[in-house]
């Protein structure tokens, strides 16, 4: 990491882009994983309204189009140019599903601690989505890799102007 490197990640080099919403995610699991000790010791508070609306904006809308980028462009190129990463791949794709349906359910507990102040989240379902982001993450960012590694640059180009125009789009 070059703490003195302050450009910008754009959509120009997409696997850094996705690289970048995983520091978020990372970011933002981390906050799923201390709320409901948080909770205990200061009770729901402004803090954890907050918190709570940040991480459900970003799961809300940046995930499912980060997921939507992989599925539609990234992971169908990587194929053409690094098959022997298929496994993997299906592997991802069943844990987007996953990720969705373990989502649902923090979002849900997000919106019975935003209804009311006393009550105590599901650390179980926390854990259940912070757990399974760090075995994705881990897994994809292998195939990131592969992809710097194997896909042309114009190729890349190319998808990166399709995740800009998907939020474009938005």
């Amino acid at each position: 990491m070059n703490l003195f490197d302050t450009r910008s990640v754009t959509f120009a080099e997409p696997i850094e882009m996705l690289y970048a919403c995983h520091g978020k995610v990372r970011r933002f699991c981390e906050q799923v994983g201390m709320l409901d000790g948080y909770i205990a010791e200061h009770g729901r508070n402004d803090i954890v309204l907050q918190a709570v609306r940040q991480i459900g904006q970003y799961f809300n809308v940046a995930a499912p189009l980060h997921h939507q980028d992989e599925e539609e462009d990234y992971f169908p190129l990587l194929l053409q140019y690094a098959p022997q990463a298929k496994a993997d791949v299906d592997e991802l794709l069943h844990q987007h599903g996953l990720l969705h349906e373990n989502w649902a359910a923090v979002a849900a507990e997000f919106e019975k601690i935003a209804a009311d102040e006393h009550y105590r989240p599901d650390a179980a379902a926390f854990k259940r989505f912070t757990d399974g982001y760090a075995v994705h993450l881990a897994l994809e960012e292998g195939l990131f890799e592969l992809g710097k590694e194997s896909i042309p640059a114009d190729k890349l180009a190319a998808i990166g102007k399709n995740m800009a125009q998907r939020r474009q789009a938005k």
